[in-house]
């Protein structure tokens, strides 16, 4: 199954009011973009074996650096991955990645793939994915949250800005409470 899900909630067309939210403390209002894809990878457990696992690729832009692959397995339980947006860009155009996730693009059978190896302490994994619905998807996420705006959506700069702005209490701790030891009339 390889449907769209592409819920950006500023398309005139979506009218889910659960993906808005406005409630920021800074109170301007961003909308919060979602954007999905069902699609089926291939779990890799030999050079002539696989076997097909649906999967959802998932970006919130209130978490703006990071993806999340959902694996259902056949369990009540599915199998969630999340890592950074930009290993998944780079590595559709080359290796990239370490230690628990590295990605990179191949071709098998004469089409493109987007290989992905996931390492855990319950095991490996190694999963290949169309690289043109990879990319298709990467580029809808990258308009939403163009590359260099993430920090924007995190609200990072408003919020420290907030946290050290001196309160109306401060002013009181600021004076000086306690009169003077020197008298003023000189005694």
């Amino acid at each position: 199954m390889s449907n769209d899900v592409n819920n950006v909630n500023n398309d005139l067309n979506n009218d889910r009011d659960d993906d808005r939210d406005d409630d920021r403390n800074d109170g301007r209002h961003r909308d919060l973009a979602v954007v999905e894809r069902e699609l089926e990878l291939k779990l890799v457990l030999s050079p002539e074996h696989s076997i097909p696992v649906q999967a959802r690729l998932s970006y919130r832009s209130d978490d703006p650096y990071a993806v999340h692959v959902t694996f259902h397995i056949g369990t009540d339980h599915p199998v969630s991955w999340t890592f950074a947006r930009e290993l998944l860009v780079e590595g559709v155009f080359r290796p990239c990645g370490h230690g628990d996730v590295r990605a990179w693009p191949t071709k098998v059978g004469g089409r493109g793939v987007v290989l992905m190896a996931l390492s855990s302490p319950d095991g490996d994994a190694l999963l290949e994915a169309p690289a043109a619905q990879v990319s298709a998807w990467l580029e809808r996420t990258l308009r939403a949250v163009p590359p260099g705006t993430e920090a924007d959506r995190l609200g990072i700069d408003d919020g420290l800005a907030e946290l050290l702005m001196p309160a109306p209490v401060d002013d009181l701790w600021l004076s000086d409470p306690w009169p003077s030891d020197e008298s003023q009339d000189g005694e």
